[in-house]
């Protein structure tokens, strides 16, 4: 198995950000489970407006593109900002929905026999409400979601303190880190044995 992290932190490289760190986090899980990995930051990359493959010029997402289609994951980590996923995450989300128009010589989207997780960092309010646009979002490209595919740590509301300044992880989000790993890893495994149906 082989597992695409996108990291939509509104911050190149290197630049410490949250998003980051809990991805590569979920990404040693997933290590653990025998898979391979590769963390990508959105924002080092010119990723164009729109909704087409390629939008032209010097676009960057035919080439993140070809990594999206040749993992099994796909890992989307975003920060918060107010109370939505950044807009670079918007961004991929957009820049996915061509996969709708792209399918296999049997009638099936291209992202089909693919899971999906979701990442989630702030220190506001509004992870659950994140990964439900991201989960919907995902699924309508065609990508499937485990049970509990979402990890997410949230500080107190209006609060300056982030993940990446916290002195340990938190119990709660490491279970939950694990668990996310371990359910979309048996998915992407289910999905690569047996396929969805042609459409």
């Amino acid at each position: 198995m082989h597992v695409l992290s996108l990291v939509c932190s509104l911050s190149p490289s290197p630049t410490p950000s949250s998003s980051h760190l809990l991805s590569d986090q979920v990404m040693e899980e997933f290590k653990k489970l025998g898979a391979t990995g590769e963390t990508i930051r959105v924002a080092d990359h010119d990723v164009r407006p729109g909704v087409e493959i390629d939008m032209g010029g010097q676009d960057a997402w035919p080439a993140l593109r070809e990594k999206v289609l040749r993992a099994d994951i796909l890992l989307l980590a975003t920060p918060i900002w107010l109370g939505h996923p950044s807009s670079i995450c918007q961004r991929v989300l957009e820049r996915l929905d061509a996969e709708l128009s792209e399918t296999d010589d049997q009638g099936r989207l291209l992202t089909y026999g693919k899971a999906a997780a979701v990442v989630v960092v702030g220190n506001e309010d509004g992870a659950h409400k994140v990964s439900a646009d991201l989960f919907q979002g995902l699924n309508d490209v065609g990508f499937s979601l485990a049970p509990g595919a979402v990890t997410y740590w949230v500080g107190e509301a209006q609060h300056g303190t982030d993940y990446k300044d916290l002195d340990a992880t938190p119990d709660e989000v490491a279970a939950t880190t694990r668990t996310l790993a371990a359910n979309t890893y048996h998915l992407a495994e289910l999905l690569a044995e047996r396929p969805y149906p042609p459409s």
